[in-house]
């Protein structure tokens, strides 16, 4: 380090002398602009070698690095776990409209079977009504029919008497009870 001050200050004085006419002030032979030169080289050589500031600068970049890469990790994690959730709530839905489509199918069924026992229920009920209708139907035929017999049978006893009575007497009687006891 001295020996690079010591050549920028040998250079600072041969340019001066071969200025000539213009003279600036000098301090341990360096003029204001190599007494700058020095400053900023001295400044970036305490600045790298003394003070570590490339590595304080490296070291931040890396916490910084760091400190990025574990929030895009973080939001890939939630994004993942956004999906599955997602991926979980689509299946739901998909299952929670099969399930409501088989309720429905069961329902139409139930009421199809429903239906079905109704309409036979009917059937039955009509039929027997229609049996117990003919049951009274042919309980009344049959009533009628046994008394227009009677009505018949006292109507042909009564004619078969008048008759009886207008052509037999008293005579054709004994001829018939004759007849009769004969035969016995």
């Amino acid at each position: 380090m001295a020996l690079t001050l010591n050549l920028l200050a040998e250079a600072a004085a041969e340019a001066g002398a071969h200025v000539g006419e213009h003279h600036e002030p000098t301090v341990l032979g360096l003029g204001a602009e190599g007494w700058v030169y020095a400053g900023v080289t001295l400044f970036f050589l305490i600045a790298i070698f003394g003070l570590k500031a490339h590595k304080q600068i490296i070291a931040g970049l890396d916490a910084q690095i760091a400190e990025t890469r574990k929030s895009l990790d973080e939001a890939k994690a939630i994004r993942e776990e956004a999906e599955a959730l997602m991926a979980s709530a689509k299946a739901q839905q998909a299952a929670s409209a099969k399930e409501a489509q088989g309720i429905i199918e069961h329902a139409k069924s139930e009421a199809s079977a429903i239906i079905a026992k109704a309409e036979a229920d009917t059937a039955e009920l009509v039929a027997r009504r229609e049996k117990m209708a003919e049951d009274k139907i042919g309980a009344a035929e049959r009533t009628a029919v046994e008394s227009l017999r009677a009505r018949t049978a006292a109507a042909a006893t009564g004619a078969a008497q008048a008759l009886i009575a207008a052509q037999h007497d008293a005579k054709a009687d004994k001829g018939l009870v004759d007849e009769a006891i004969a035969g016995l």
